[in-house]
């Protein structure tokens, strides 16, 4: 049990360890564990759209797909430039003595490798999550995320994620509200 309490303890500073990307950004804050939360939602969403995929496998792995920052930081773009970190050891390290470390292992990898249509829709699910946030930061007024976006649209690999990705575009981010306070009137 010690080392299930270390685990969670290492998953648990994922909520104070920030995503770096918006230090470049200018604009925006989020924690790895607020995107891992996103993305996971995401997953199950898709999951609800395409009942033929394995559902526990895709929110599973959106769920622990970033679970070795605890250990070698939120990486950007130009972080990986210069930086080489080695996930697999982080995550094998992490999990070392674990009976279901190697599930973590492989889930990540899969996810890495991008190879299973589970794989697929978590990546999606997972440059979905960077288009709300960046497409709330545009709803409310700031210019930068709008040179950003259409790269991370870009990258959208499935119908389905591509189909939510359009969605979420052509959405404001208070709609959900305004038409619920709508009823209230």
């Amino acid at each position: 049990m010690k080392k299930i309490a270390n685990l969670l303890f290492e998953a648990k500073i994922l909520k104070e360890i920030p995503r770096s990307g918006y230090h470049f950004l200018g604009a925006g804050k989020e924690s790895v564990a607020e995107h891992s939360f996103s993305t996971t939602f995401i997953a199950y969403v898709m999951s609800q759209l395409l009942p033929e995929v394995d559902a526990l496998k895709l929110i599973n792995m959106c769920l622990v797909h970033d679970l070795a920052e605890a250990r070698i930081g939120d990486l950007n773009t130009v972080h990986k430039k210069y930086v080489t970190a080695d996930e697999n050891k982080a995550l094998e390290d992490a999990t070392a003595g674990l009976s279901f470390g190697h599930n973590l292992v492989e889930l990540t990898q899969e996810f890495n490798d991008g190879r299973t249509a589970e794989a697929r829709l978590a990546r999606d699910a997972d440059q979905i999550a960077l288009i709300l946030e960046l497409k709330d930061l545009i709803d409310i007024g700031y210019e930068p995320p709008k040179t950003w976006i259409q790269n991370v649209i870009d990258r959208l690999q499935t119908k389905t994620g591509k189909k939510i990705g359009k969605a979420v575009m052509q959405t404001n981010r208070d709609e959900w509200w305004n038409d619920t306070n709508a009823n209230d009137r």
